[in-house]
C-alpha cells in the first residue's frame, strides 16, 4: 500500500475516533460511555501502530 494512502487512512480513523469522543461526551448514558470508549481504543491503537515501527 502506498504510503500516502496510509497516511489519509490514519487521518481520517484519527478524526472519526475524536469525533466519536467529543460527541460521546455530550451524551450522559451508556450510548455515549460506549462511544467515548470506542474512540479511546481507536486512539490507542493508532498510538500503538505509530510506537511499532520504533522498535
Amino acid at each position: 500500500m502506498n504510503n500516502a494512502v496510509k497516511i489519509i487512512i490514519k487521518s481520517i480513523v484519527f478524526i472519526v475516533c475524536l469525533g466519536l469522543i467529543i460527541v460521546g461526551q455530550k451524551n450522559i448514558s451508556l450510548t455515549g460511555l460506549a462511544m467515548e470508549l470506542i474512540g479511546l481504543v481507536g486512539l490507542l491503537v493508532l498510538l500503538f501502530l505509530y510506537n511499532k515501527k520504533y522498535q
